[in-house]
């Protein structure tokens, strides 16, 4: 009879089932530790609601926002914001206007220090309000911009609750910068400003 013959056994390591859990839970908190400093102290997302940031921005749009660099500066003019409004919401608009400038709204066209914006972001809806005899607009007196505030002001001038009614907009209540839209994905990208 033949005899038979068997390998030596390899053998196995011996990976101790709680030491794999230590490593998966540790691996876990770290992502949810770093998930959370990001998302609170760096960028966090913002859903559009409503039609004052028309035609640039729509209803249920998605942004990523900058929370970090007014930290290092001031906004500027043009600049998409998030901010909270006083009804404890918050709203989106552009900085039209920086402290220590006199804004003022008069037949269609807004005035920064007695000189007329330019508006490239609204200029094709503006030149189609006025084609049909409307106003984009609405007047505004002249006003002053007070200092650490910002004025703000909707795309859609029109169908907008913004520093015209509520007050320019003190640094302290600004979220942060509207950087990049990401859903729909066909309007991915970063937002110029």
């Amino acid at each position: 009879m033949e005899q038979e013959q068997r390998l030596p056994e390899t053998p196995v390591p011996s990976v101790s089932v709680k030491n794999e859990a230590w490593e998966w839970t540790k691996a876990l908190l770290i992502a949810a530790t770093l998930v959370i400093l990001i998302r609170w102290l760096l960028f966090a997302p913002f859903i559009v609601d409503g039609p004052s940031m028309e035609p640039n921005f729509h209803t249920a749009e998605r942004l990523i926002v900058n929370k970090i660099i007014y930290k290092f500066r001031a906004p500027e003019r043009g600049e998409v914001v998030v901010f909270h409004a006083p009804a404890g919401v918050d709203y989106i608009k552009r900085v039209v206007a920086l402290p220590g400038e006199k804004i003022k709204v008069q037949n269609n066209t807004v005035y920064i220090n007695g000189v007329e914006l330019n508006e490239p972001y609204i200029q094709e809806a503006v030149e189609a309000e006025k084609a049909r005899g409307g106003k984009y607009n609405r007047d505004f007196q002249e006003t002053t911009v007070a200092e650490g505030t910002v004025f703000v002001m909707g795309d859609n001038r029109v169908n907008s609750t913004d520093s015209r009614m509520i007050g320019s907009v003190e640094y302290d209540k600004i979220v942060g910068r509207a950087d990049v839209r990401f859903w729909p994905l066909n309007k991915l990208g970063i937002i110029k400003h």
